[in-house]
């Protein structure tokens, strides 16, 4: 049998300029619920047209589209069924992406990567050009968008929980604060792991109001508490260990040394930070991680001069803190754990 030829040059090119499009069908898939709708076995497509609420031809072109990007798998006779990616589409499922997709298509996000060049020619976060405040600011009047990505910061954390749990050793912590953890599903396993630590989930009030019940549910409300504040202005004191998972990317190096020396003035003796991110290479390191990489302009787009960042501007970040890096624990899925303690008086 014949090798395939490969794919032209000029045909890579025109894939990788139409990705928006792709980001829309991935989005429009997890929209209908195709993936779930595929979960129990292959179908034709006129009866998931019917079961998801879609016009038949038109389900039938977007999933063959997705099918060229292995999402799906066609089969004969108009059926198709779910490929390995597409199975992350369904809900509930281990390491879903599904509210990533279902976020990153709102126009939220479609709207502001439109003004990624006003972004690289002037070093500015587009989002904040566009809607005239920040990212943050945002969420605080419209709700829709909110809750869409807490849903997607939940779906990240996730992601995180077993590569964290597995790859650092929290055993004995005492109590570990978990700054701006969210939904609290990283500090519940950790929680859940070592019976003998303590917890403190700490984020905006409106967040931690909501992330309280489900802690309730795991019955790890006598050993954890939610704390409401602003991690600008402090954070809870008498932690051992202060948890900062994909937080620090999100700001300028000014108001990153403000939050990692509020967990440094707010840590008993002993204590030590853990932050949790996707690290960039620097120059010895070679080509390194094409989910930093991208994270890092999404960051620019997106964020209020967030970024992703290299160890030595960990270094350089934490020592302003009065912190110091003590050691780098490397996690599963290309997360970084980067332990620091006090510098020395």
């Amino acid at each position: 049998m014949p090798e395939p030829s490969p794919v032209p040059v000029s045909t890579r090119v025109i894939q990788l300029a139409i990705g928006a499009g792709l980001v829309q069908a991935v989005h429009t898939a997890a929209r209908f619920g195709v993936a779930d709708e595929l979960a129990a076995g292959p179908r034709p497509v006129d009866e998931l047209a019917a079961a998801v609420g879609a016009d038949g031809p038109a389900l039938y072109r977007l999933m063959r589209a997705l099918a060229t990007a292995e999402v799906f798998e066609e089969l004969d006779g108009r059926r198709f069924a779910l490929a390995p990616l597409g199975d992350l589409l369904r809900t509930g499922v281990p390491g879903s992406i599904r509210d990533w997709a279902l976020a990153v298509g709102r126009p939220l996000y479609r709207d502001a990567w439109t003004r990624l060049p006003d972004s690289v020619r002037t070093g500015e976060p587009a989002f904040e050009a566009l809607h005239g405040r920040t990212m943050f600011e945002h969420f605080g009047h419209n709700p829709g968008d909110a809750r869409a990505f807490d849903a997607m910061m939940a779906a990240s954390a996730a992601r995180l929980v077993a590569p964290v749990v597995r790859a650092y050793n929290f055993g004995h912590s005492g109590t570990v604060v978990d700054v701006g953890g969210g939904s609290g599903a990283l500090l519940s396993a950790i929680l859940t792991a070592n019976p003998g630590v303590r917890g403190v989930l700490y984020d905006l009030p409106h967040v931690v109001a909501a992330a309280e019940p489900p802690l309730v549910e795991q019955g790890l409300d006598g050993r954890c508490r939610c704390v409401g504040g602003d991690f600008f202005d402090s954070v809870p004191s008498g932690g051992d260990v202060y948890l900062l998972a994909n937080v620090i990317h999100d700001w300028d190096d000014d108001r990153a040394a403000r939050i990692l020396a509020n967990c440094r003035a707010a840590m008993r003796g002993g204590g030590r930070v853990v932050l949790a991110e996707w690290v960039l290479p620097d120059e010895s390191d070679g080509d390194g991680s094409a989910l930093a990489a991208w994270t890092d302009l999404t960051m620019l787009v997106m964020t209020p001069g967030g970024r992703q960042r290299t160890r030595p501007d960990f270094e350089g970040l934490l020592g302003r803190a009065g912190l110091r890096l003590s050691r780098v624990v490397p996690a599963e899925g290309e997360c970084v754990l980067l332990e620091a303690v006090p510098s020395a008086p």
